[in-house]
């Protein structure tokens, strides 16, 4: 999955930004024209087309001064591109993550973004097959579900990167559950909002 950027920004990331910026300040949602260019946006110059020819699973993670502000992200694809999925995820990373109040406009100029495209996942055996800087994780025991990104600052086993997955999904340590693993390409180039 390749992506442009320019100097020090990265389209991924721009994109983030303006949606977060758009939703926080107007309450308006983004769209992007069949050209790739966004409506009525303020990151004008930017061709987003190639991220109209690509789908993949997105997580956009917002942080305030280092700590997290708000991470809200799909596994698998559920929009028509990866524009659009950029786009619906940062507006619920800033309004809709369970854990945070909606991102005020006074915030803006001390946040960061980050985007992490995810791969498909893939089935793991046993833990020996994980690396927490590598892969992240999605633990399954029927409808209950958790994922947790790979290479996060204060994960650094495997077992520790499990009880935060099965905790988040509601499945205790000793239940049977499944596991898989994925990679992500993050973009975290030029994330600063102010």
């Amino acid at each position: 999955m390749g992506h442009t950027a320019r100097g020090e920004r990265d389209l991924y990331v721009e994109l983030a930004k303006a949606s977060i910026r758009r939703h926080v300040e107007t309450g308006g949602t983004l769209e992007i024209s069949a050209g790739g260019r966004l409506v009525s946006d303020g990151s004008a110059g930017f061709d987003y087309s190639e991220l109209l020819r690509e789908r993949a699973g997105v997580f956009v993670s917002i942080k305030k001064r280092g700590e997290l502000r708000g991470c809200i992200g799909t596994i698998n694809a559920v929009k028509g591109s990866l524009a659009e999925e950029i786009i619906d995820n940062a507006v619920s990373a800033c309004s809709r993550d369970p854990r945070f109040g909606p991102v005020r406009p006074d915030e803006l100029p001390d946040l960061t973004v980050s985007v992490d495209v995810l791969s498909g996942a893939e089935p793991v055996a046993s833990a020996a097959e994980l690396d927490v800087r590598r892969y992240g994780v999605i633990v399954s025991k029927g409808y209950r579900r958790g994922l947790l990104l790979p290479n996060l600052e204060g994960v650094d086993t495997v077992a520790y990167q499990l009880r935060i997955a099965l905790s988040k999904a509601g499945i205790r340590e000793d239940e049977d559950y499944s596991v898989e693993r994925f990679e992500v390409v993050r973009h975290d180039i030029g994330g600063r909002m102010g």
